[in-house]
């Protein structure tokens, strides 16, 4: 297998993190939209939560995107 074959397998495979990413940022709004349709009053306790979290999530794709562009460029 020639080096650069290897390096966009590598890549891809680095990539794979990023399904978990949007399962679990789907799974993170529909319960955030399922609790203030719940209870309205909520919105001021979880507001800075959700998006602490939407915030830790989404850092895991970039970071995976990062790892991926390292293995292709380099």
């Amino acid at each position: 297998m020639e080096l650069e074959s290897a390096k966009l397998i590598a890549a891809a495979i680095a990539l794979l993190p990023m399904f978990g990413v949007g399962i679990g940022l789907g799974m993170i709004f529909s319960s955030y939209n399922e609790a203030i349709g719940r209870n309205p009053k909520a919105d001021e306790i979880l507001g800075g939560k959700y998006l602490l979290f939407f915030a830790l999530t989404e850092a895991l794709a970039i970071f995976a995107l990062g790892v991926s562009l390292l293995i292709l460029f380099k």
